[in-house]
């Protein structure tokens, strides 16, 4: 993943695995661990990330700069200080704002097509 160019749309698309990454952070910082947790919850299941994935997307993520390590820790009484945490970087919200808008405008499409019902 190249470093992201001042338009978040020339990120796009995104794989799914980045996307999850970022829409996990999107609700504030997470470690790992709960990155992979709270995607597979977020899913039902249907997405479950081993560690490989999970952490070379991180990594990929870092070095395109839409997230970051935190500085911040928890209590290292209630946390493992081995544990890093990740957050969204600016252009990392900007660009999974887009994501989520592109995939609004293909479920759109769906619904025009009579795919899938409008809810009620």
């Amino acid at each position: 993943m190249a470093k992201p160019k001042s338009d978040p749309e020339s990120s796009l698309p995104l794989t799914p695995a980045v996307f999850h990454v970022l829409l996990v952070l999107a609700g504030g910082e997470r470690h790992g661990y709960a990155i992979m947790q709270e995607v597979a919850a977020s899913t039902d299941g249907q997405i479950k990330m081993g560690p490989g994935t999970l952490y070379g997307t991180i990594k990929r993520l870092l070095e395109a700069q839409l997230i970051e390590e935190s500085d911040e820790r928890p209590d290292p009484h209630l946390d493992d200080d081995r544990r890093r945490y990740y957050r969204l970087t600016g252009v990392g919200e900007q660009v999974v704002r887009a994501e989520a808008r592109r995939y609004a405008e293909i479920v759109e499409l769906a619904r025009d097509k009579k795919l899938i019902r409008k809810p009620a």
